[in-house]
């Protein structure tokens, strides 16, 4: 019932999940990600599988253990589609002999991508390969290039409803986490919260504390300045804001 993408940009450190899907809330039900590792449980989704997967990575053991760890509790593994990525960048995945055609999975050096309803194997090829291809992109845009590039060759074969998009920054904490649950074209709206996001709450997200600095940014006149200067570009490209929000007169 739906198709997802794990990625990992060695040279940033980040790690994305990209998911989209003609079941409400998908974004809220697949993606696992911790601060090295990264899990989505899909088809007869098993939220443990995405849980306990993500604390054992963290912990250190490699995907393929933890994998057919699960395949051999779990009475519906049949059911059951799941790829992940441990704390050394390796990964893996499981499609399920009865998870509803077409479905499959492939894995990359450094991405993976799975699905199952789908229209067919071009839909996980072309969103592997749009990945590979769009590598001067930022994550977050070069997730979502990927998940369009699967939807224009079929998608989910019984059509849109929901996505999600998460990325995380060597944190425990996303650094951006965006959700579509009912919407009847969920990347295009994945695109809009993300183009509202880069007026004014990355800026604020870029500032939180880390690990390494527990305070973060503690002033707001960095993020003033970036807004403002953020605003000022945008009004220079004629990109007005896209943001649905009101203000109180």
């Amino acid at each position: 019932m739906t198709y997802s993408i794990i990625a990992h940009d060695p040279a940033t450190g980040e790690i994305g999940i990209a998911v989209a899907s003609r079941f409400f809330a998908c974004g809220a039900a697949v993606p696992y990600v911790g601060r090295r590792v990264a899990v989505a449980t899909q088809a007869f989704v098993n939220p443990l599988w995405g849980s306990e997967g993500r604390t054992r990575l963290e912990a250190g053991e490699t995907a393929e253990a933890v994998l057919a760890d699960f395949r051999a509790r779990d009475a519906g593994q049949a059911i059951r589609q799941c790829h992940m990525m441990d704390a050394s960048g390796r990964f893996a995945a499981h499609t399920g002999a009865e998870c509803v055609a077409w479905a499959g999975h492939r894995c990359g050096a450094d991405h993976s991508v799975a699905g199952n309803m789908l229209a067919g194997p071009e839909v996980v090829a072309a969103t592997f390969e749009a990945y590979q291809t769009a590598a001067a992109l930022p994550m977050a845009e070069r997730l979502l290039a990927a998940m369009e590039a699967g939807e224009a060759a079929g998608g989910d074969k019984r059509g849109r409803q929901a996505a999600g998009l998460v990325i995380h920054r060597g944190e425990d904490h996303a650094w951006l986490d965006l959700r579509v649950d009912d919407h009847g074209d969920p990347l295009a709206e994945l695109r809009r919260l993300l183009d509202v996001a880069e007026e004014r709450y990355l800026h604020v997200a870029a500032a939180m504390p880390t690990r390494a600095n527990f305070s973060g940014v503690p002033t707001r006149e960095g993020i003033d300045r970036a807004i403002a200067e953020a605003a000022e570009a945008r009004r220079v490209a004629r990109r007005p804001s896209r943001s649905l929000a009101t203000d109180t007169a």
